[in-house]
């Protein structure tokens, strides 16, 4: 497996689609898990009838089958022992589920509580619960076949990038099962190794962070100067969104895209001056070892 490589999900056709005859099952459905069901019903890769979701609200319960035409309980055993009803596209029986674990860290341990005992060899875990170890959940489940993965914010308007690990007991097919889940919600990267995950958190996770909060000081940079909000907000986020094109399409290293565009005596000279005499690069490196050490402490909670 080459662990540099990353894949982008594309509309499935039914040969191809290794989620086809797969049934889903999102213990607990937020932000991100609908972020997944979302992409997975706009990619055609697996019919709603086949999506089983909890939540604890009925409101909620009631919004999620309305929009997405999905099966939603409250129970989060029964969301993972879900089994295909007759109302299926065809009357072929899922193959294998995939348990999506999307609960808040605080609420994991009361989770894994109810579901322990209850899967069976057909399933396979995908937990993105933030610092929750493997080790922890196969543990409290009783179940060794499990992936962890770290999504981001960006997912959810389908332009995420996720990283994940999965255990020796998740099998091949499986492993692209999750691939193609994950796909739905932007790129996803496999690794072998969990502390990479933790990395992830730091870096790829926690990065819109980062991300938005230069966006904000660039912002409020061209108010003090004297442009509107809103056309300094336009101004940065097409500046932005154009340099990580440029950057994406060029495949340059971004030293040598800043040095292209970096006269001598000129204004971006002057800039880069300033930021390294504010110990910019050094402010980035502590703010993600910082991130890096929190993702480790959770996970030790």
């Amino acid at each position: 497996m080459n662990n540099l490589q990353v894949q982008t999900a594309t509309t499935a056709d039914e040969e191809s689609n290794p989620l086809r005859n797969v049934r889903l099952s999102f213990v607990g459905c937020g932000v991100m898990a609908e972020a997944m069901v979302s992409g997975l019903l706009r990619r055609r890769l697996v019919d709603p009838a086949r999506i089983t979701a909890s939540h604890p609200r009925a409101n909620r319960r009631a919004e999620l089958e309305m929009k997405y035409g999905i099966h939603a309980v409250e129970s989060n055993r029964d969301a993972a022992t879900a089994t295909d009803g007759g109302d299926d596209v065809d009357d072929t029986p899922a193959r294998s589920t995939i348990v999506v674990i999307g609960v808040k860290p605080q609420r994991l341990g009361v989770v894994l509580g109810e579901l322990k005992g209850a899967l069976t060899p057909a399933h396979h875990v995908l937990s993105i619960v933030a610092g929750a170890r493997i080790e922890t959940i196969t543990g409290e489940l009783l179940h060794s076949a499990v992936v962890r993965a770290m999504p981001n914010t960006p997912a959810q308007v389908g332009q995420g990038m996720t990283v994940w690990t999965a255990t020796p007991e998740v099998s091949d097919q499986q492993c692209a099962e999750v691939a193609a889940l994950l796909g739905a919600l932007g790129k996803e990267l496999r690794v072998d190794e969990e502390k990479m995950i933790d990395m992830a958190t730091a870096l790829s996770a926690t990065g819109p962070t980062y991300i938005f909060m230069m966006m904000e000081a660039l912002v409020d940079a061209g108010v003090h100067m004297g442009f509107s909000r809103q056309v300094a907000q336009e101004l940065v986020l097409q500046t932005m969104l154009g340099s990580v094109l440029f950057a994406q399409e060029s495949r340059k290293h971004p030293a040598e895209l800043r040095n292209m565009v970096t006269s001598p005596g000129g204004t971006s000279a002057e800039a880069i001056y300033q930021m390294e005499k504010g110990s910019l690069r050094t402010v980035f490196s502590k703010a993600v070892w910082a991130a890096y050490q929190r993702a480790l402490a959770l996970g030790r909670k």
